[in-house]
């Protein structure tokens, strides 16, 4: 009956995204479905109901039961959001590295997949808790940043970024150092932990114990893992990463860019008291480069 009532996860804002969440609790009929629009998006936004039912061998009281299962009304109201999400370019998709790839080819998959995933990223950030992680990290007593792997790199970052804001940081990417300084923090210290399995295991017991010391944990995660439910306030950044070697490591921007929002966040909140301080720090590091003699 097409008014059954559905459990399945309608959640992401990102429709792409949407589709493959929901994916697995779809009904087998649902799923053709959904695997033709995933394979097809372009042109499922000018067919008919009709035509959707034919190319992917259902009826069409499924396609509507597809729609509903995503939150949606019926077929048109769909059609309207994927024809909108393919108008902003947030449609994510991982690719395929094939032996016969010229450069450009790989030019444009890495490109394309990295912007993709990005917009999608940005699709699902939530502001409200953007804005909690950004009043509590601009009132720290001290910010340290914990991460492994890619997400190493990530923390080195974010620890320079933060410096220059005059906040006290440190980034640690070894586990018996986190370990030690987590225990040390209290009220008023804030940890931002970034990984983007959300289930590593010294990095979330570095969470545990500082949490049990009295500091906030800021995670950067997917959600429902268990770094996501481990910390204080959990910024949501859902990438499914393919490991293979010829793949890029998306999550790895997409944390630097979630970064970057949290920086420029904290420098909105903090101007009155850097404007000075940014003023000699750029006066030094001018002292630093060559002349420019052409």
């Amino acid at each position: 009956m097409l008014d059954s009532v559905y459990s399945h996860p309608v959640q992401s804002p990102n429709l792409i995204r949407r589709i493959n969440d929901n994916r697995p609790s779809l009904r087998k009929s649902e799923a053709k479905v959904a695997d033709f629009v995933l394979s097809n998006t372009n042109e499922v936004i000018t067919m008919r109901i009709v035509d959707l039912a034919s190319r992917a061998m259902v009826s069409e009281p499924t396609v509507i039961r597809f729609c509903r299962a995503l939150g949606f009304d019926g077929f048109q109201s769909f059609k309207l959001s994927l024809a909108r999400q393919l108008g902003s370019g947030s449609v994510y998709t991982q690719f395929a590295v094939d032996d016969s790839d010229t450069v450009e080819d790989l030019r444009n998959k890495v490109f394309d997949t990295t912007v993709g995933s990005l917009l999608t990223v940005k699709d699902e950030l939530d502001p409200e808790v953007l804005q909690r992680a950004i009043d509590t990290i601009s009132s720290a007593r001290r910010v340290e940043f914990y991460g492994f792997g890619a997400s190493g790199s990530v923390a080195a970052d974010a620890q320079h970024k933060f410096f220059r804001l005059q906040l006290s940081t440190a980034a640690y990417t070894d586990p018996h150092i986190q370990h030690m300084s987590a225990i040390s923090l209290g009220n008023g210290d804030v940890i931002v932990a970034i990984s983007q399995s959300g289930q590593t295991r010294a990095l979330l017991e570095s969470v545990r114990l500082a949490r049990e010391a009295g500091a906030t944990v800021i995670g950067l995660t997917p959600e429902n893992t268990p770094l996501s439910k481990a910390s204080s306030i959990s910024i949501t950044v859902n990438i499914e990463e393919d490991l293979r070697a010829a793949t890029p490591v998306s999550s790895r921007i997409a944390h630097l860019v979630v970064i970057d929002v949290l920086a420029t966040g904290v420098a909105l909140h903090r101007k009155p008291l850097l404007n000075e301080h940014l003023k000699r720090l750029e006066k030094s590091q001018k002292a630093l480069r060559a002349p420019d003699n052409s």
